[in-house]
C-alpha cells in the first residue's frame, strides 16, 4: 500500500487538483473513440530512394484516395492529379509552376483552399492537440486557425479567414504551402513500420535513413542487410569486407564514399597492384578474397556456429583448379589468388591488414554512419507485436516436422520468441560495446548469415556462387519456416507462441521477393501471412514481376498494395505521373476499428483508470488536492 500510495502521490504531482485530473480524464476518454490512426507497412527498401520516397509521399495511394474523393465531382483528373504532385513534390511543383508562369494570387488561394479543404479531412480522426503537433511549428497557429473556421453569423470569421489567406499570398505563399502539404502527408499516415533491409543493392539508403529519421512515429524490424550495417558500424571486420563487397558488387559504392565519407582508395590501390581486369573487377576480387579470410577467423573462434562447412579456401586445390564443397569435388572459374598462403589459407597479408584497418577506422569514425546505425538500433528490433499483428523480417526457424527449432546459444536451449529475444539482447550489447568486444560484434556477422540465424534463414553459398560456375553448387538450403509458412496451422502456432490469440491477428514477413510473374501471390496461409517484399530492388523486378508491396491497415481494415516500377522524380513531375497501384482488399473490418481497440488504447485505459483512482483518493481525503 506504501508503494501504491507513493506512485500516486507522484502522479498527484502531474494532476495537482481536481480539475486538472477531471479535464484529463475526459480528453482521454474522447481519444479512445477516435479511429485508429493508418498504419503503413513497407520492406525490403534496398536503397532505392526515389521509389520509397515517392511511395512516401503518396503514402501507398492513401493521399489521392482522399483527394479523389474530396474532388471527383469537382476537379478534372488531370487537376486532381495536379493537386497530388503538389502534395507529393510541393518545393519542385512550385518550382515547375514559376517555370510555366502559372503562379498568381488566383493560383495561390485556389491551391491553398484545395489543401486546407484535404487537410481538414485528415485531421478530423485525430485530437487538434496532435493535429497541431503534427504542423510545421513555423505556420502552426495560422494553420490551427483556418483548419477550424467556423460559420458566424455576421460572417465575421469567414472575413477574418479569407483576410489571413490574403496575407500569406502577399508575405510567404510557398513556405505555406510547402507546410500545408507536409501536415497532409504527416496526418495520412500515422506509424509507419519499415519490416527490414533498408540497405544494399540500391545506391542511396542513406537518403533513406534521413528520410526516416524525420518521423515521429516509427519503428523498424531489422533485416540481415540492416544487421550487416549495424555491424560493419560496430567494428567487426568480416561485417565490413560484406559491406565493402556488396557496394563494389553492385556498384553502390556511392553510399560508402559520399554518403558516409568512407575511402576505397586504399582498396583500389591494393587491388591494382594485386589484381587483373578493370578498377571495379580488380577491386571486387580483392575484397571477396579478404571476405572470406575473414569470414574465416570468425567461423574459427565460434565452432558453435555450426558454420564449418563455408570453410573453403582450404579446400581448393588451385593446381587442379578444384574445389571440394559439402564432399562434392568442383571446378573454379577463379584461380587468382596471389596473396593465398597454401599453410594458412585465412591468414591476411600485411597489405590486406592495412586495408582493413583502414577501412574499419573509416566506419568507425563516420558521424553520418554512427548517426544511422543509432537510430537502426534505437527504432530497431528483431520482431514488433502491434495492434494484433506480429512484425518480423526473416524467419522464426522451425524444425523440419515444423515444430519450432530449439537452438543452444550462449549456453541456453531456446526457441521461438525466446531465440529472437536473446539473439536481440546479444545484437543489442554488441553496439553498445562496440568496438572492443569481438565475441559480441562476431554474432552480428552471425546474424547477417549465420546458418540458424532468423534473419537469414538459409545456408548462404557466396563462395559458391562467386568462384564455381557448376550452379549445382549453388542451391541454399532454406529453413523449414519457408516450407511451412503457407499452412495457416503453423502461422497461428507462430502468434500463438508471440502471445497473439486473436482471429484478427497477422503475420506481416519481409524477406523473399514475392515471385509475382510466376503466379505467387504476397497473401498465404488463409490470409494470416502477408509477405510484403515484392522488390523495390530494381535488380529484381524481372524476377518479381512488380516494384515493391506495401500494406495499410486503417480503420476499416487491410490492404495491400501492389506497386508498378517508378521511373524518376522529374519524369513524375513532368508528367504528374504517379506511381500505378493494385489495390487488394485482404480484411473489412465488421465495426470500425477505434482507439479503444488497439495497443494505445489499451494503455490509454490503463492510464484512465489510475486517474480515477487518484480522483477517488482526492475524494476520500488520503491525497490532498492543491
Amino acid at each position: 500500500m506504501d508503494q501504491q500510495l507513493k506512485y500516486y502521490r507522484l502522479l498527484a504531482e502531474k494532476y495537482p487538483t481536481v480539475s486538472a485530473l477531471s479535464r484529463e480524464i475526459i480528453n482521454l476518454s474522447a481519444i479512445l473513440n477516435l479511429p485508429k490512426g493508418t498504419e503503413h507497412f513497407m520492406s525490403d527498401l534496398h536503397g532505392e530512394y526515389d521509389a520509397f520516397y515517392h511511395i512516401v509521399n503518396n503514402c501507398s495511394g492513401v493521399v489521392r484516395e482522399k483527394v479523389n474523393m474530396l474532388f471527383r465531382d469537382s476537379l478534372s483528373e488531370k487537376e486532381r492529379d495536379e493537386i497530388c504532385m503538389l502534395i507529393y513534390y510541393p518545393v519542385e511543383k512550385l518550382d515547375m509552376a514559376r517555370k510555366q508562369n502559372l503562379l498568381s494570387e488566383q493560383w495561390y488561394n485556389t491551391c491553398i483552399t484545395r489543401l486546407l479543404a484535404i487537410a481538414a479531412t485528415l485531421s478530423s480522426k485525430y485530437t487538434r492537440s496532435k493535429v497541431r503537433k503534427a504542423m510545421p511549428s513555423d505556420y502552426a497557429y495560422i494553420i490551427d486557425e483556418l483548419l477550424h473556421a467556423q460559420k458566424d453569423e455576421d460572417n465575421n470569421q469567414e472575413r477574418y479567414h479569407r483576410e489571413i489567406l490574403n496575407t500569406i499570398i502577399e508575405i510567404n505563399p510557398k513556405g505555406f504551402i510547402v507546410a500545408l502539404a507536409e501536415l497532409i502527408k504527416r496526418l495520412a499516415v500515422d506509424r509507419i513500420h519499415i519490416v527490414g533491409d533498408i540497405f544494399d543493392r540500391g545506391e542511396s539508403a542513406d537518403k533513406i535513413m534521413d528520410v526516416l529519421m524525420s518521423y515521429p512515429s516509427l519503428d523498424i524490424e531489422w533485416g540481415n542487410h540492416d544487421i550487416l550495417w549495424i555491424g560493419a558500424a560496430s567494428g567487426s571486420n568480416a561485417c565490413i569486407a560484406n559491406v565493402v563487397r556488396n557496394a563494389v558488387k553492385y556498384n553502390t559504392v556511392r553510399t560508402l564514399e559520399s554518403g558516409y565519407g568512407i575511402s576505397l582508395r586504399n582498396l583500389a590501390l591494393y587491388a591494382e597492384k594485386n589484381y587483373t581486369g578493370t578498377p571495379m573487377e580488380a577491386a571486387l576480387k580483392a575484397i571477396t578474397v579478404m571476405q572470406f579470410k575473414l569470414e574465416g577467423h570468425v567461423i574459427l573462434r565460434h565452432p558453435e556456429y555450426e558454420m564449418q562447412s563455408r570453410l573453403l579456401l582450404d579446400k581448393m586445390d588451385l593446381s587442379n583448379k578444384t574445389v571440394q564443397s559439402e564432399g562434392v569435388t568442383y571446378p573454379l572459374c577463379f584461380t587468382e589468388f596471389p596473396t593465398l598462403d597454401p599453410d594458412d589459407p585465412y591468414a591476411l597479408t600485411e597489405e590486406e591488414s592495412f586495408v582493413i584497418d583502414e577501412l574499419r577506422s573509416d566506419f568507425l569514425n563516420s558521424e553520418r554512419l554512427q548517426r544511422h546505425a543509432a537510430f537502426l538500433v534505437d527504432k530497431g528490433s528483431m520482431y514488433r507485436v502491434h495492434n494484433g499483428n506480429l512484425l518480423y523480417h526473416g524467419c522464426v526457424p522451425l524444425d523440419p516436422d515444423g515444430t519450432l527449432e530449439s537452438v543452444m546459444l550462449f549456453g541456453t536451449p531456446c526457441h521461438g520468441r525466446r531465440f529472437l529475444d536473446l539473439c536481440e539482447a546479444k545484437a543489442r550489447r554488441a553496439y553498445h560495446t562496440r568496438p572492443y568486444q569481438k565475441d559480441d560484434t562476431d554474432f552480428l556477422w552471425y546474424l547477417w548469415c549465420g546458418k540458424k540465424s532468423p534473419l537469414c534463414g538459409r545456408n548462404i553459398k557466396t563462395f559458391e556462387r562467386a568462384f564455381i560456375p557448376d550452379q549445382a553448387a549453388w542451391h541454399e538450403e532454406k529453413n523449414p519456416y519457408y516450407d511451412y509458412y503457407t499452412q495457416e496451422d503453423t502461422c497461428l502456432m507462430i502468434l500463438r507462441e508471440f502471445g497473439l490469440n486473436g482471429s484478427r491477428s497477422h503475420i506481416v514477413n519481409g524477406h523473399t521477393p514475392v515471385k509475382t510473374g510466376k503466379g505467387e501471390l504476397p497473401v498465404k496461409s488463409g490470409g494470416r501471412l502477408l509477405v510484403i517484399d515484392g522488390g523495390f530492388c530494381k535488380a529484381y523486378h524481372r524476377t518479381t514481376g512488380i516494384a515493391g508491396y506495401t500494406l495499410i491497415y486503417n480503420s476499416h481494415g487491410l490492404r495491400i498494395k501492389a506497386h508498378h516500377p517508378f521511373e524518376t522524380v522529374e519524369k513524375a513531375l513532368e508528367d504528374s505521373l504517379d506511381i500505378h497501384s493494385d489495390n487488394e482488399i485482404i480484411e473489412t473490418e465488421a465495426h470500425r476499428v477505434m482507439v479503444r481497440d488497439t495497443d494505445d488504447g489499451v494503455r490509454i485505459q490503463s492510464e484512465i483508470e489510475d486517474l480515477k483512482q487518484l480522483l477517488r483518493y482526492y475524494r476520500d481525503g488520503i491525497i490532498e488536492p492543491k
